[in-house]
């Protein structure tokens, strides 16, 4: 690989034009401006520091854009990997508020380790384990599971639970104490938020931030009981490596594998989109290194796992960053913040941060997506309600990791049942088509001819041969058994043996056997498989519609 592939920087850099400059200044800036409550509110939702959230932004920015292929994509603390790691951190931290901190920068350390060995073994194949339906679904029961997560807070109840469901029993149970003050504040927040939709690209987050800050400070909110974000330290964080031995490797493996491959599919997934809008290639190995130097940037300054998240790279990019060097005046602005700025968020109320959570997430409920999945296709449906299901039940790990099973079983269920097209002539005419598409297709007299539209594997190869049996048995008049391998890419040996028995089956009953449009691997497994001397090989080369042609003109 070349120093290019290695390190993006030196071609983009090398690429750089000087009207750039104005370009990524313009969207660090407006990117940090976002990233400040938000990376507040993430912070609260995984149950760390303020600043931790910030921290996040600034040091993850750094690393994704050294190592890191897209010129858009954002890293920072998303919505899931938050909630993430609440869910799974705080039960191994046993309430120590220290060790959970010290947890969650394992956990990124965890997650670098495991994005340099996917690199090094080139396991960018990592993407296609979740479907696109599979996200509908997930992201769905995230944004649910989050949103709920955030309603005591707008509420201005304690909440509880350990689950969607659990959550929403508490939160009905302390309806009767709800803080209206705090609900109001939320209320208004959430309204002020939808300025989003009309102003796209501009700090209305921000804004919201600064408003509620200066009417709690004025109006003496937090002497009024109502929860606040307090004292943020100020100063830059200080770098070292995370504590070892804190998690046994069956703790922090599920956790950090759970992460990562969250990470990796919806980071790859947004940087290829930014890419095909832009005109530019993304490495999806490259990915890898970003999304670790990324995490490993993060843990040794004590904070938790990020992703490259849409709604931030959305931002990024309608500001129009050219470069990653956008998100380095971004991590630059930050620190400026960190520096000099953090005694203006004290009186911020933490019900500002939970309209502005709930407001980033409702969107992951695309009920649209799932309704057109019903409509279209009930099996990727399906896999998305299990998906959503699974993180409502269960949580996101759990959940992400239940959900790719389930997509990998449902794959495999579809795959053991395939087509196998039973050809009839199409009158007036020398094709031959499915039977059961076209209806009034005219059947072979003494002949059937079937074609299976899969590959012949272990998972399938029974069925096949069941189906052909079926029809076989139902048409005692058969003379010849033609099966056309034109459909078929590839076999395996368990797909050779079934062709071995159907060829025995048929013998038996005294029909000949036939193959014909066998592709070239195909016909090299055939052929070592010793079936040439079983059938003619001369007509596995054949199309169908030729070797037909001849046996009706017979």
């Amino acid at each position: 690989m070349t120093s290019h592939g290695i390190f993006p920087p030196t071609r983009w850099l090398a690429e750089y034009r000087a009207d750039w400059l104005r370009c990524d200044m313009i969207a660090g800036v407006t990117l940090a401006a976002y990233a400040i409550p938000v990376s507040l509110a993430y912070a609260a939702l995984a149950g760390m520091p303020p600043q931790i959230g910030i921290y996040g932004y600034m040091l993850g920015g750094i690393g994704y854009a050294l190592l890191g292929s897209s010129r858009q994509l954002a890293v920072g603390p998303t919505s899931a990997i938050s909630l993430m790691i609440a869910a799974s951190v705080g039960g191994l931290a046993a309430g120590d508020a220290l060790r959970y901190a010290q947890i969650a920068s394992v956990a990124a350390l965890g997650v670098a380790a495991l994005c340099l060995i996917a690199w090094v073994f080139r396991l960018s194949m990592l993407v296609r384990l979740i479907s696109d339906t599979i996200l509908v679904g997930f992201k769905a029961g995230a944004g649910l599971t989050i949103i709920m997560t955030q309603l005591p807070s707008l509420f201005g109840v304690a909440g509880g639970g350990r689950n969607f469901f659990d959550r929403l029993v508490v939160l009905v149970g302390q309806i009767g104490g709800v803080h209206w003050i705090v609900l109001a504040i939320g209320l208004v927040a959430i309204l002020l938020l939808q300025g989003e939709r009309l102003l796209p690209g501009r700090p209305v987050g921000l804004a919201v931030v600064i408003l509620s800050i200066v009417v709690a400070t004025a109006l003496g909110l937090p002497a009024l009981g109502i929860p606040v974000t307090g004292e943020i330290p100020k100063g830059l964080p200080s770098l070292a490596m995370p504590t070892f031995g804190l998690l046994e490797f069956d703790e922090l493996f599920p956790l950090a594998a759970g992460i990562m491959l969250l990470a990796y599919v919806e980071g790859v997934a947004g940087a290829r989109s930014f890419a095909a809008r832009h005109g530019y290639p993304i490495d999806v190995r490259q990915e890898f290194l970003g999304l670790g130097a990324a995490n490993l940037a993060v843990a040794l300054g004590h904070g938790y796992p990020v992703a490259g998240g849409l709604s931030q790279s959305a931002v990024n990019d309608q500001a129009g960053a050219k470069t990653p060097l956008a998100l380095i005046i971004c991590s630059a602005t930050l620190a400026i913040c960190l520096l000099f700025l953090t005694g203006i968020l004290t009186n911020l109320p933490k019900a500002v941060l939970a309209a502005i959570v709930c407001t980033a997430v409702y969107k992951l409920v695309d009920i649209a997506a799932l309704m057109r999945m019903w409509r279209i296709s009930r099996i990727d449906f399906y896999a998305a309600a299990i998906a959503l299901v699974s993180v409502l039940m269960l949580g996101i790990l759990q959940g992400i990791l239940l959900a790719t099973l389930a997509s990998i079983f449902l794959l495999l269920a579809r795959a053991s049942q395939p087509n196998v097209a039973i050809l009839g002539r199409l009158p007036g005419t020398g094709r031959y088509a499915d039977s059961a598409r076209y209806p009034d297709v005219e059947p072979l007299a003494g002949v059937l001819a079937f074609r299976p539209e899969a590959s012949l594997l272990y998972i399938n190869a029974e069925t096949a041969m069941e189906n052909v049996m079926a029809k076989v048995r139902a048409s005692p008049d058969t003379k010849v058994v033609v099966c056309g391998l034109s459909s078929s890419p590839f076999i395996d040996l368990a797909g050779v043996k079934m062709l071995h028995d159907l060829h025995g089956e048929l013998v038996s009953r005294g029909i000949a056997f036939q193959i014909v449009g066998a592709r070239g691997q195909v016909r090299d497994v055939l052929q070592a498989d010793g079936l040439a001397e079983k059938t003619d090989s001369a007509n596995w080369t054949r199309r169908m519609d030729s070797v037909l042609d001849d046996l009706r003109k017979r």
